[in-house]
């Protein structure tokens, strides 16, 4: 018989659902009486869709319903926070997040309302326990009061993860400082025996374990191997229209989520990119717009992932391979929640191994990196802020605050934030280096097994639960392989691929003039502060990406395989230049950077674009010492600084005139920047960029 406290779960969960016969999935009120009831710090680990939100939302109405305080909820993505949110209210739950995205009058209104008792729950990323301010005036204030103590995505507060979050650490030491009979529950999808045994240590050894099935009876999994983007990108203007409601289609970087959405609009199919670039109000309408089916699909990145719920979503697709079966696990699982079945498909392509490579060899800060920081805030005597010390080291600024996040939660910690610097304490630190080779075998182990998933002949849900620790794998009957057929077509229009190819081809991309010279880099030029007018360059254009679909294969093989750019290389470029681009006053004349290593590489392919153009080609510009490959400098202060005093200008007759500046790759802008100021000091007229390959050095 059900006790009066699970009748009122019960009920609730029904108001929730708006469904008078909804009943508890299993395990779901099990979870909600140890926490209630027994007070309980319990991990639980359950399939995605199974419903752990309803876990710790339940608990929270009937704490709250015996006078307890609001519940304090850690959630890893503000897109997860949103929904989150929103299917609280759905239970009558008044939630409110203090985060990035709110202003400094709402975070007082939040403030206000929590000393009255009048939030239930209160959401913050674990970022947000970084922020003094908030854990003086909001935190503490209430800590004696927490109802529950929420964690979820549990996952990332182990480095054992494949989504670690450096200031999940942060939680840990929250836990130790609130009273001991607070009941915590943290929630789960992806993590294998690994990951919770890491988690268990860092929580303690009173954390109780839940764990379920990992099963997804409403999914129709399937692979097809698509090498070719083109080949891809055919085959979903095919399929997209054929499948029922909407859904996600996943890709590894920004690039691919801005470049395949134009793909899809311009075949008329209602795509929109989804990615960390936008800003957040876009973001909240495009995941409104796809929850009420008013687009056919999200074109998305990570961004759009852990905890996302829209119950009738009818397909995921992979455009190219997570870096892991956990990655892919939780991603597909998106799908199929509250629909009787929803579709599941694997895409891969040339791209995918040098693109995950890409991400596991940047996870972790280098040994050196990490010295080279610590060591310049050591000699610095009032600390450094990120700016400075990209002056003093030649480090992205990603690099940089990666770094300075990780040392930020070590305990004791070797530096300390006050803003807006840094500064070095007496702590001495040294990086375990051989956890960090661990580490990276590990990502590296999960990137040979999901290789080996695109391949697996075996039941593909059982597959993905072996890899998950699941103990009870089973075949599922539903999947391609059980089913010995395809279950959606694995042909493509050779047409509409090669139309695809002629789309990535004119994808050329902007290059936009620098308007500002950095600190002090070019001072020798008498150069600093706003770059003028006269001086700036114009607008240019990029005829590729470095190594992409498109000409960015052709050009990175003439530049490291064949030593000449191909004839079609420089008709596209001409097409480019006269058809699409038509800068305007219209270049008289071309020249191009030197080089002092490939010599003939670059003005080669100048001179025949310059006959293709019908203008003369002029070599009007010198390199009079030796510089370190741009590509090599990681920030602008250093990539200015490297080109100090580089290059002289020789003018000519007609120097007056427009001119078209060209290179093979232009990666930071600086040499462009510099180059056309030299020109525009000897008397030239407007300068126009271009080269044949835009460099990515950040793919996400």
């Amino acid at each position: 018989m059900n006790s009066p406290l699970q009748h009122q779960a019960l009920h609730y969960l029904r108001q929730a659902l708006d469904d008078p016969r909804a009943e508890f999935r299993d395990g779901q009120w099990e979870a909600i009486e140890r926490l209630v009831n027994d007070r309980v710090r319990l991990l639980v680990v359950q399939r995605t869709g199974w419903g752990k939100s309803i876990v710790y939302f339940l608990a929270t109405r009937l704490f709250r319903d015996r006078g307890a305080g609001p519940t304090l909820l850690i959630s890893p993505l503000l897109s997860l926070m949103r929904n989150q949110i929103q299917a609280a209210e759905r239970i009558g739950i008044g939630a409110k997040a203090i985060n990035s995205t709110i202003t400094i009058d709402e975070e007082n209104h939040i403030k206000v309302l929590l000393k009255r008792n009048e939030v239930d729950v209160l959401l913050i990323t674990p970022e947000r326990l970084a922020n003094e301010i908030f854990m003086r005036e909001i935190l503490f204030p209430i800590s004696d009061r927490i109802g529950l103590f929420v964690v979820d995505e549990a996952h990332c507060i182990s480095d054992w993860g494949h989504e670690f979050r450096p200031d999940y650490r942060r939680i840990v030491r929250i836990l130790q400082a609130l009273p001991p009979n607070i009941p915590v529950l943290a929630t789960t999808a992806t993590a294998n025996d690994r990951v919770v045994d890491d988690v268990l240590s860092q929580l303690g050894d009173t954390l109780q374990v839940m764990r379920g099935s990992l099963a997804r009876t409403s999914l129709r999994l399937q692979n097809i191997s698509l090498p070719s983007q083109a080949a891809r990108m055919a085959w979903l203007v095919e399929q997209l229209p054929l499948l029922q409601g909407s859904g996600i289609i996943y890709v590894l970087t920004v690039r691919d989520a801005e470049r395949l959405t134009l793909w899809l609009q311009s075949q008329g199919i209602d795509a929109h990119a989804y990615h960390s670039e936008l800003d957040t109000e876009t973001k909240e309408t495009l995941e409104q717009n796809l929850l009420e089916n008013r687009l056919k699909a999200l074109v998305a990145t990570t961004a759009l992932g852990m905890g996302f719920d829209k119950p009738d979503l009818g397909f995921v697709i992979h455009y190219q391979r997570p870096g892991s079966v956990v990655h892919y696990y939780q991603q597909v699982g998106r799908a199929g929640r509250a629909t009787r079945e929803a579709y599941g498909i694997l895409l891969s392509g040339n791209e995918d191994q040098e693109i995950v490579n890409y991400f596991i060899q940047s996870a972790f800060p280098p040994e050196a990196h990490v010295g080279a920081i610590l060591a310049a805030l050591n000699e610095a005597d009032d600390g450094l802020s990120v700016p400075m010390l990209q002056e003093r080291l030649n480090l992205r600024r990603g690099q940089i605050e990666k770094v300075l996040k990780m040392l930020a939660v070590e305990s004791p910690a070797p530096l300390v934030y006050e803003r807006p610097r840094w500064s070095a304490t007496p702590v001495q630190y040294v990086q375990d280096q051989s956890k960090v080779k661990k580490l990276i075998q590990i990502r590296q182990d999960e990137q040979t097994q999901m290789t080996v998933y695109t391949r697996n002949r075996e039941c593909l849900m059982a597959f993905l639960q072996e890899a998950l620790d699941d103990p009870d794998p089973r075949p599922c009957g539903l999947c391609a392989v059980c089913l010995e057929s395809p279950l959606l077509p694995e042909y493509y229009s050779p047409e509409l691929a090669k139309q695809a190819a002629g789309f990535l081809r004119r994808l050329d991309l902007p290059i936009e003039p620098r308007r500002r010279w950095i600190g002090d880099a070019l001072a020798e030029s008498g150069w600093r502060g706003i770059i003028p007018i006269p001086l700036r360059a114009e607008e240019g254009r990029a005829l590729s990406f470095w190594g992409d679909a498109g000409w960015g294969e052709q050009v990175k093989y003439g530049k490291q395989r064949d030593g000449r750019f191909s004839d079609d290389i420089v008709s596209g470029a001409e097409e480019l230049i006269v058809e699409r681009w038509r800068p305007s006053p219209t270049p008289a004349w071309v020249t191009c950077v030197p080089s002092l290593n490939q010599v003939d590489l670059v003005p080669d392919f100048a001179q025949r674009l310059a006959t293709k153009l019908g203008i003369p080609f002029v070599a009007c510009i010198q390199k009079v010492r030796r510089t370190t490959p741009q590509k090599e400098m990681n920030n602008s202060y250093q990539q200015a600084r490297n080109l100090a005093e580089a290059f002289v200008v020789h003018p000519f007759e007609g120097i007056h005139e427009p001119g078209l500046l060209i290179d093979d790759v232009v990666d930071s802008r600086w040499t462009f920047t510099v180059i056309a100021a030299l020109l525009r000091e000897a008397g030239s007229g407007p300068i126009f960029p271009f080269a044949l390959a835009q460099a990515s050095k950040d793919l996400e």
